[in-house]
Order: structure tokens, then sequence, then C-alpha cells
């Protein structure tokens, strides 16, 4: 079974960059639906955005223009780089894979803290 490991969360400030890395163990990206999802204090998690094995690309409105998911499938690794972060981007940013489409995420990684502050 596939495992993930988050890197690059940090504290940056407002309308600054970071970008995410998530390290596949274990089994091959393209083989899964790869996504990002977040979680702030007091709040839910929040699907961020995903990626199909095909390359497709989808995300969520809130992020949309800012964020984008790339991966190296020779670094066996996706990434999330997020422009233009604002203060309601602070949370855990979370990995995760799933086998298909419509199936649940059923692996995730550690989490990574993202700080956007004033």
């Amino acid at each position: 079974q596939v495992q993930l490991v988050e890197s690059g969360g940090g504290l940056v400030q407002a309308g600054g960059s970071l970008r995410l890395s998530c390290a596949a163990s274990g089994g091959t990206l393209s083989s899964y639906v790869m996504a990002w999802f977040r979680q702030a204090p007091g709040k839910e998690r929040e699907f961020v955005g995903r990626m199909r094995g095909s390359g497709t690309t989808y995300y969520t409105d809130s992020v949309k223009g800012r964020f984008t998911i790339s991966r190296d499938l020779t670094k066996n690794t996706v990434d999330l780089q997020m422009n233009s972060l604002k203060l309601e981007d602070t949370a855990v940013y979370y990995c995760a894979a799933s086998p298909s489409i419509f199936t649940a995420y059923n692996i995730w990684g550690q989490g990574t803290q993202v700080t956007v502050s004033s």
C-alpha cells in the first residue's frame, strides 16, 4: 500500500507563495487519484484539489487560479504550488490518495502546517 509524506509547510506572508510536496512510497502515483485537503482550526477538513492518473486536475473554487497541482513521476511526488496566499489559507494541508475517482480517499499523509500572516 502506498504511503504518503508531506513536506514544505511553513510561515509565509499574505500574498506570498509556498510549495508543498507529497512523496509517495510503495506505489505509483499514476495509479491513484491524488488530492490535497486542508483543515483550519475549528473547521472541517476541506477539499483543495486533485489530480487524476491521467494528469487532469480539478480545484475548489476558492483556490482556482492561485493553486496548482503537479507531479513528477520520476520522483513519485505530487506538489501543490500555492500563490497569492491569503490569511484564510492557513491550515494543515494533507495529501491523500484514492484508487479511483469513485472511491473515498483512504490513504493519507500526516499533514503539514501552512500559516499565512498579515
